[in-house]
């Protein structure tokens, strides 16, 4: 009995414990100290000799995919998920080396450390978080139960590891940025930079103006410019691959279901008082809307079934448009601010009166009338307008909006009648008059996207599956592509672009790039709207471009070369023996001026994008002129004839500075820090072996 009046007295505390256990337990599942679970313990990665676990990975993953799905509202496409497990394999890759780091300079957190962060008078947040009472002060009795609490134990030492490793990173990051320093000059320079502006007049001979027949380029010349440019030809690994694709495109089986979902509702969404809420317990990819539309703000085929009767009341579709099925309802209608016509034409084009041309018009005309042909089948054959392919469809239009001779005849005649030929500005039309609106309408839409099926998605994946295995199998990657009659696309690539000709961008593919080898084919690779299959044909090695293979790319450089020898000597001889003023007289050219400079101006007038101008006028005094500048477009020469200083240094601005410039180059340290780590270490990807 008297162990459990005990027990009663203290589970007010018990309690206490069990909540904050909790909590904690929480707190340190979102700050990555457990483990996930029923993961694969194979390693994702090794770093020196090291293993990365392939837990830690998931886990990492796991996180980075919630918070990606909270941006975005919704489920993430194959190359937002492709993205997030590239961020979430760095993010494991970074730690270890970040943890390799510190036990190379034996950075430790003691004992006492960790408890000062528990207990001491600057505790760390989370023991804030969970501990604090209602006034906002730390319960220090509680946190001592829990400290001593042998149920708790398992969660006590989770929290002390996870402080640990909280203040032990604490200390490499106040380590690598400990030189971090941001001068008064700094600032004064950077605020300068943000604010000073000046003015100037400039004369300049571009190097273009240098005809190409006044200059001989030599295969020496070429030789030359490619031995002292080696550098720019450097290649990465290069990887020649030959690639088949299928679309994620709904199929015309998916069409028709979606328009029998739709068809199942009509009777409901005939008889429902509540449209909004329809829309809503019924997915609808439409939301509800009271505006009033006029056929222009709609899609052709909307408005088309729409304004074929605009009777209140009426359900109208399925209607296929702008990727969707519709079902509509109309709501109301009113009269419309404009009148608005759907018409079609041909046009045959001239500037004049052409009897010819109005006689050919006349005779398709004639065709039209006996059945001989469609107006649309005439219109893709004959109109020099754009809309020929469309077989001349030209939409809703409202009036106003067309020529006048045009807009005359169409809205003066009546739904399904032709008109013309009518000769205007652009030459001679046939128009066909389709359907006519003065009303705007109020519809509910109910619409769902016109996605592909599961069972679409499987069996397009599934063609490109079979194209992998039996090209793998039996070899022929084209041959078989052709038997499964989808198309074979060569690219070739370098393995560090982020994004591949004709496929885009996509971490899966450029990881398989990465250790493919000459005949290698690729998994069945998902992208946000097609599935792609790829095989190696051939690598080369990473190195420098050949001569021969650059040649036609150094030729132009070389003659830039020249040419600007040639400007640059032209103006040097010029200012040598006459002032500045007298220039533009002696160079057959003008003087300009340029205000408003500052130092982000990038494009001058005349000289084109010369990153030296603003350099060379913030660079001289007022009044005072620059030699030659040999810039990237022009040789030019400058006279700084204004600058303007900006305003004194306030101390709250200071301050603002300082945070600010202290911020950044803190994230370019710690950038540069990992980084360096990263091309000094040694990192083996084993992803593709967990598949």
């Amino acid at each position: 009995m008297g162990a459990m009046n005990k027990l009663r007295q203290n589970t007010g505390v018990i309690l206490w414990i069990l909540v904050l256990s909790f909590g904690i337990i929480w707190t340190l599942q979102d700050s990555d100290v457990f483990s996930a679970m029923n993961q694969t313990t194979r390693n994702v990665a090794t770093v020196n000799g090291t293993p990365v676990q392939n837990e830690d990975y998931q886990r990492i993953l796991k996180r980075q995919r919630q918070r990606f799905q909270q941006q975005l509202g919704g489920d993430m496409n194959p190359q937002m998920e492709s993205r997030v497990r590239e961020q979430a394999y760095n993010q494991v890759i970074n730690q270890e080396l970040l943890q390799q780091e510190m036990e190379r300079l034996g950075i430790s957190v003691t004992d006492s450390e960790v408890e000062e962060m528990v207990f001491g008078e600057n505790p760390h947040p989370v023991i804030r978080r969970q501990f604090a009472d209602s006034t906002g002060q730390i319960n220090y009795q509680l946190l001592q139960n829990m400290a001593s609490n042998p149920e708790a134990r398992t969660q006590w030492i989770k929290l002390e590891e996870f402080l640990r490793r909280q203040r032990r990173q604490q200390k490499m990051s106040s380590l690598v940025q400990s030189t971090i320093q941001v001068s008064e000059a700094d600032i004064e320079d950077h605020y300068r930079r943000q604010n000073a502006s000046a003015s100037a007049q400039y004369v300049g001979l571009r190097y273009a103006r240098v005809p190409d027949d006044s200059i001989t380029v030599t295969e020496s010349d070429l030789r030359n410019y490619y031995d002292n440019n080696r550098e720019d030809y450097k290649r990465e690994k290069t990887v020649t691959l030959q690639y088949a694709t299928t679309s994620k495109e709904a199929t015309a089986e998916d069409s028709s279901g979606i328009a029998g979902d739709l068809n199942d509702l009509r009777t409901d969404f005939r008889a429902t008082e509540n449209d909004s809420l329809f829309l809503l317990n019924n997915a609808s990819d439409q939301d509800f809307s009271r505006e009033y539309r006029t056929p222009d703000q709609m899609s052709a085929r909307i408005a088309d079934s729409v304004y074929a009767a605009p009777e209140p009341g009426r359900i109208v579709g399925p209607v296929f448009g702008g990727g969707q099925a519709h079902l509509l309802k109309i709501r109301g209608t009113r009269p419309a601010e404009n009148d608005f016509l759907h018409a079609r034409h041909i046009l045959l084009e001239t500037n004049q009166a052409d009897p010819e041309q109005a006689g050919r018009l006349q005779a398709i005309r004639d065709s039209v009338e006996s059945g001989a042909a469609s107006f649309a089948e005439l219109a893709r054959r004959y109109s020099d307008d754009g809309s020929a392919s469309d077989g001349g469809d030209l939409g809703w239009f409202a009036r106003g909006s067309m020529v006048d001779a045009f807009e005359e005849a169409a809205f003066g005649a009546e739904p399904g009648s032709l008109v013309g030929p009518i000769r205007s500005e652009f030459g001679y039309h046939l128009i066909r008059v389709e359907a006519r609106a003065e009303q705007a309408v109020r519809v509910t839409d109910l619409a769902y996207n016109l996605s592909p099926s599961q069972a679409t998605l499987s069996d397009k994946e599934s063609q490109l599956g079979d194209l992998a295995y039996f090209a793998e199998e039996e070899g022929g990657f084209a041959e078989e592509a052709q038997r499964l009659g989808l198309s074979v696309e060569e690219v070739q690539v370098e393995t560090d672009q982020s994004s591949v000709p004709g496929i885009g961008q996509s971490a899966a593919l450029s990881q398989f790039l990465e250790s493919a080898s000459d005949g290698a084919i690729s998994d069945v690779i998902e992208l946000s709207n097609k599935f792609v299959v790829a095989e190696v044909t051939n690598v080369t090695p990473e190195g420098y471009r050949s001569f021969s293979e650059v040649k036609a790319q150094i030729r132009p450089q070389v003659e830039l070369q020249k040419k600007r020898a040639v400007q640059t000597r032209r103006m040097e001889r010029a200012l040598a023996q006459n002032s500045f003023d007298a220039l533009p007289e002696v160079l057959n050219t003008e003087r300009r001026t340029q205000s408003d400079i500052t130092y982000s101006t990038s494009t001058v007038p005349g000289l084109g994008q010369e990153p030296q101008f603003v350099g060379t006028v913030f660079g001289l005094d007022e009044g005072e002129t620059s030699g030659v500048v040999a810039g990237a477009n022009a040789a030019f020469v400058v006279q700084t004839t204004q600058k303007t200083s900006p305003p004194p240094l306030t101390d709250q601005k200071r301050q603002q500075l300082l945070k600010q410039l202290l911020k950044q180059r803190r994230q370019q340290v710690s950038s540069d820090w990992i980084a360096a780590l990263k091309e000094d270490a040694s990192i083996e990807d084993n992803r593709t072996r967990l598949r």
